[in-house]
């Protein structure tokens, strides 16, 4: 599926390295969120700091206390 720009450039969500916070989130890989995720991720290319709202860390997702 191709994603564009506001111009309608097309972009290609494997030309840009994922932030490493995408890395460490449960979610990254799930097919399910993979949209969500591209679409996140190239509308903050060139950005100083990434930032992610949906983000939960796969090293302490569903642990018990």
């Amino acid at each position: 599926m191709p994603y564009y720009d506001d111009d309608g450039n097309e972009l290609n969500p494997d030309l840009y390295p994922k932030p490493t916070l995408c890395l460490s989130c449960s979610k990254d890989e799930i097919n399910e969120e993979l949209i969500l995720c591209n679409l996140n991720r190239l509308d903050q290319v060139g950005e100083v700091e990434f930032k992610c709202f949906a983000y939960e860390n796969k090293f302490t997702a569903n642990k018990d206390s």
